[in-house]
């Protein structure tokens, strides 16, 4: 017996001012919960952004959220619009029944 269950985690960066937009995406398609985290920094496409820049301050904000293949499909044909031409990778996780997994329960 498979003590287990295989889920898909998204981690999606955006600009902050249009974490609004994703949240209600993501509501849209049924996703019960995620965290997010706003005032992230990094490099990529578009340069480093930087919360902590003294000039010019480019805020980003980070949703986590983890979901079963199903739900994860429906996350996926949301989003593929919105990133069209854009690489991106959702990887499987495997997590006991019943377990945790950074700060996600499963009952």
């Amino acid at each position: 017996m498979n003590n287990t269950i295989t889920m898909k985690r998204f981690e999606i960066v955006v600009d902050e001012e249009k974490l609004n937009e994703l949240i209600a995406l993501l509501e849209s398609t049924g996703v019960r919960g995620y965290t997010f985290i706003k005032h992230t920094g990094g490099l990529g496409s578009r340069g480093e952004r930087r919360p902590d820049g003294l000039f010019l301050q480019e805020e980003n904000a980070m949703v986590i959220l983890a979901c079963q293949e199903e739900q994860a499909q429906k996350v996926v044909a949301a989003l593929r619009p919105q990133v069209e031409g854009i690489w991106w990778h959702v990887p499987d996780f495997r997590l006991p029944l019943g377990g945790r997994a950074d700060g996600l329960i499963l009952i």
